[in-house]
């Protein structure tokens, strides 16, 4: 049997369209910002007043995140730093998975801080994707306590940190968080 050249076009198209939405099929469905708002509410407690504002925004830059973590986290700072943290990420349609996240900054920024943390995570095409290494930059500027958050990516994925905590930090600085699904002291 051969094909016309018309069958070979169709097939072409399809096979374009077809394969990229078959391999969405296993990622995990989105939150809306009102789930993700109510979620974080319940989870920082008291120290929401910027939080539907925070949402609303990475909503506008990135649409409805398609999982998110709570955790805490510590993270100290003279020049060079490192960060550290657990929690558990929670997908709609794949389950729920402890997480552990570690990982080392650079740059202008000093201080410590203990943080309650919510990460709002982008484009997952599946649970273990989660399992690498996302970069940015992190900007802080507080004492006692504070509430900010900062986009960290890789490979076209997400993850919007939004913290809230105690300590006294000021700096910027060029980080990475490195995902992993066991607790480990290295943040390389």
């Amino acid at each position: 049997m051969y094909w016309t050249r018309r069958e070979w076009i169709t097939a072409a198209i399809a096979s374009a369209v077809i394969t990229p939405l078959a391999a969405r099929a296993d990622a995990p469905g989105e939150y809306s910002a009102d789930e993700i708002v109510d979620r974080g509410q319940k989870f920082f407690g008291a120290v929401t007043r910027g939080l539907a504002e925070v949402v609303e925004e990475a909503a506008h830059r990135w649409g409805q995140p398609n999982g998110y973590v709570l955790g805490q986290e510590a993270s100290a700072a003279f020049i060079g730093g490192l960060r550290y943290g657990e929690g558990e990420m929670y997908t709609r349609n794949a389950g729920d998975h402890k997480v552990y996240w570690q990982g080392p900054s650079v740059g202008f920024d000093a201080g410590a801080d203990g943080d309650r943390t919510m990460m709002l995570v982008y484009n997952l095409p599946a649970v273990g994707a989660i399992f690498q290494r996302f970069g940015g930059v992190d900007g802080s500027a507080y004492f006692v306590g504070g509430f900010g958050f900062t986009a960290l990516a890789a490979e076209g994925m997400f993850v919007v940190p939004i913290r809230t905590g105690v300590g006294a930090r000021l700096g910027i600085n060029l980080n990475y968080l490195k995902f992993t699904s066991q607790a480990t002291w290295n943040p390389f």
